[in-house]
């Protein structure tokens, strides 16, 4: 019984310090004053209507959709071209590159970030949206490469030669078999891929030049205290936009467990 509670008391005291910083911007983005001081007084959604009329907000947030949405469809392409070469066929260095497509989520950012940064330069491109997509497909094509591959080893091929015993050509197999079997896996890649780009701020800073995304927006703005109030309102936006998608690559996650128990 005392160690029950004991993990209770643990698992409280980590979820605590977690989330209780994330409530605390929360509650400041509707603070009435501009200092951030404890406790808050008045109430107040004008810093959400600021910053919604913001126009360099408005841009920003545009420009990091795009962003996600654009390395999330490198990343879904190559993510899980990647998985079903690296899986389904056998080669010399399949091992060594199969640990090339992983090491980018393990490098540092700002590591990857100059890597980027020098290649841009040297190849003479301009920094823009398509180098801050380039960018983040690095380590988006993780995300889904590993989740396809899991998946795989998860499926039975018996399905696929029944498909092929029965007439099928490769083509077809793979479209009525192996992509409905491998779609929940690569949709939930992809969710947790634009959540990855939606927030990220080190490898963008690298490669976005001028260009300002709503995570670079919050770093260029927290240090003028005239802007923090819409700061926070920024940061509120973003932390949701980033958990939505999370949670639903969760849910369709553990649907999927839950169905082929």
């Amino acid at each position: 019984m005392v160690g029950r509670w004991g993990l209770r008391a643990a698992t409280l005291a980590v979820l605590a310090f977690l989330y209780i910083p994330i409530a605390i911007v929360f509650l400041y983005s509707f603070n009435g004053s501009r200092a951030q001081t404890w406790p808050i007084g008045d109430l107040t959604t004008e810093w959400y209507v600021k910053a919604f009329q913001n126009p360099a907000v408005r841009q920003a947030f545009w420009l990091s959709i795009q962003a996600g949405i654009g390395a999330t469809l490198i990343a879904i392409v190559l993510g899980s071209l990647a998985a079903l070469a690296v899986y389904r066929f056998g080669f010399l260095g399949r091992g060594a590159i199969s640990f090339a497509l992983v090491l980018p989520l393990a490098l540092p950012g700002i590591i990857t970030g100059i890597a980027l940064a020098a290649t841009i330069q040297g190849l003479g491109v301009g920094f823009s949206l398509t180098t801050i997509i380039v960018g983040h497909a690095t380590f988006c094509v993780v995300i889904v490469y590993n989740n396809t591959i899991a998946r795989l080893r998860r499926t039975s091929r018996s399905l696929e030669e029944a498909s092929m015993d029965l007439g099928a050509d490769a083509l077809q197999t793979f479209r009525h078999v192996t992509l409905p079997t491998l779609a929940t896996a690569v949709l939930a890649g992809a969710m947790l891929a634009f959540a990855l780009s939606f927030d990220e701020i080190i490898v963008t800073n690298f490669t976005a030049g001028t260009e300002q995304t709503l995570p670079i927006w919050i770093l260029s703005n927290i240090k003028l205290p005239n802007q923090r109030p819409i700061v926070n309102v920024v940061a509120v936006v973003v932390i949701v936009l980033s958990a939505i998608p999370i949670y639903l690559a969760q849910r369709i996650a553990g649907s999927e467990s839950t169905a082929t128990r």
